[in-house]
């Protein structure tokens, strides 16, 4: 019965312990929030320009909306 149990001996120093669930929990968040930034800046120079550059694009567009169809756009003369 006590057969397996001098096998075991001196793998004690050998054992690797796991971190809490908390800490593991929070390495995964980071390493899912390193692979979300690398994939959306995948090909691109300059990733914080493109984010300036659609944050302008959304509020053009919404001044458009607010300023109302009469406001802005194509102006033309008749005669």
């Amino acid at each position: 019965m006590g057969g397996c149990l001098p096998c075991l001996q001196g793998q004690a120093d050998d054992y690797i312990e796991t971190p809490d669930p908390e800490e593991r929990r929070q390495q995964m968040l980071e390493a899912a929030e390193k692979r979300q930034q690398a994939t959306e800046s995948r090909g691109l120079k300059d990733p914080e320009g493109v984010k300036r550059a659609q944050k302008r694009k959304a509020e053009a567009e919404q001044k458009a909306d607010i300023a109302g169809p009469g406001e802005g756009g194509l102006k033309w003369q008749m005669g």
